[in-house]
């Protein structure tokens, strides 16, 4: 099994938290969608959305909100790390993924 790892900046936490009404115990989940773009998986883009874990691979928790991948999604992710930030200038999130 491959060590997939959420990082999540205090900035894109906060945009959870005002774009997503994200709270203490709330659960937010990343998943691959068909279509889009992405750096790692041509033709498939990130998702997310509030959704409770069935088979996390992976689970990070920051001021109360567990961020997770379920693990029918880990292919997506071919080994990198995910890191969640905010595009200031579109007012987004950001993705980006890293080797690990």
């Amino acid at each position: 099994m491959i060590s997939l790892k959420i990082f999540i900046s205090k900035d894109a936490l906060t945009w959870f938290q005002d774009e997503m009404e994200a709270t203490n115990g709330d659960t937010i989940r990343f998943y691959a969608r068909y279509g889009g773009s992405s750096p790692i998986q041509q033709g498939f883009s990130l998702g997310m959305t509030k959704d409770k874990p069935v088979e996390p691979v992976v689970t990070v928790t920051n001021e109360g909100i567990l961020f997770f991948i379920e693990e029918r999604d880990e292919w997506y992710f071919d080994g990198h790390d995910l890191y969640v930030d905010v595009d200031h200038q579109l007012d987004e999130l950001a993705y980006s993924y890293k080797k690990a």
